[in-house]
């Protein structure tokens, strides 16, 4: 919940996912649509004026929602790793990198100084960061953003997670470097076992790197399901808006690209019908009511009247 001037409003509603060790679950949606805040109520880091309300956030069976603050500060960066979206921001521009990856040691696993400055090089070493202990005293200012995305990814992986949270962990970066760090994250994925929950606007990274895709849109999940059944076969009007919105290699360079049309509601001002009827442009009758997450045998959830009606 959110408190606002005209009361409390439900920033996230009816969100409801698991994640398996080993698999990748990508959550895609515009601006606003909840994605980074899902991301810091699981770690507990809510803003000021938000607070969680009802529900169980589960890691291993243990329930987050009831452990106390000294036993979060151990689960953050010891169990679940965090890959923040701007590593020139995220990242201590006072300290050096190797006391910023070591920092986490010392603090989770009680390692001394010179161990955990060892582990550092080694954490370096393993996100393919170049001449490793060189890099380890110098300042973030004085690394690219590639190599910077790589320490944060070092500092997230130091502890050996469980979960790693990544949140835009390719924006702002070129291509190439785009496609480094996303192999980066599958090699390292598949060497430590740990599960990844992906935050992004891009849904070539998601083909890319995703098992499961969650569509987000005004803090709701409005569709979810495997990537194939995401990319392949969408039922929600809005994601396959998005999908339409993305250019293609193959298209016309002369047709236009295919906005959504309208803006994505003020949490604080949400409509009473389906939330996305506003913008929807096969909006009919039934949707002035918000309508129910319809899953399928094959596990394709889909928050749209039109899955029951078969009218899509």
């Amino acid at each position: 919940m959110l408190q606002t001037a005209n009361g409390e409003v439900a920033a996230i509603d009816r969100l409801s996912f698991s994640l398996a060790r080993g698999k990748t679950l990508g959550i895609v949606g515009e601006s606003g649509s909840g994605k980074s805040l899902t991301a810091l109520t699981l770690l507990r880091l809510l803003p000021r004026l938000a607070r969680y309300r009802s529900g169980e956030m589960l890691l291993q069976g243990l329930p987050l929602q009831r452990c106390s603050e000294r036993e979060m500060r151990a689960i953050r960066g010891g169990r679940i790793g965090m890959i923040f979206q701007d590593p020139m921001s995220s990242l201590n521009p006072t300290m050096r990198i190797g006391e910023q990856i070591a920092e986490v040691l010392r603090e989770h696993r009680r390692l001394t100084h010179r161990e955990a400055w060892e582990r550092a090089r080694e954490l370096c070493e393993l996100v393919h960061i170049p001449s490793a202990a060189r890099r380890l005293d110098e300042y973030p200012h004085q690394l690219s953003g590639g190599m910077r995305q790589r320490v944060m990814i070092a500092i997230a992986l130091a502890c050996e997670p469980e979960l790693v949270i990544a949140d835009e962990p390719t924006t702002a970066l070129d291509v190439t470097i785009q496609a480094q760090i996303i192999a980066l994250m599958c090699e390292m994925q598949e060497r430590l076992g740990m599960a990844i929950l992906l935050i992004t606007h891009d849904f070539g990274v998601v083909a890319e790197m995703c098992d499961d895709v969650l569509v987000m849109y005004a803090g709701r999940a409005v569709e979810k399901g495997t990537a194939e059944q995401i990319f392949v076969t969408p039922q929600m009007p809005y994601t396959r808006a998005l999908l339409a919105s993305l250019p293609r290699i193959d298209d016309d360079l002369q047709r236009p690209l295919r906005p959504i049309n309208g803006q994505p509601p003020r949490i604080a001002a949400l409509p009473t019908t389906c939330v996305f009827a506003p913008r929807c442009p096969d909006v009919y009758a039934r949707c002035i009511e918000p309508p129910p997450l319809f899953t399928s045998a094959d596990g394709h959830g889909v928050r749209c009247w039109h899955v029951e009606e078969g009218a899509s």
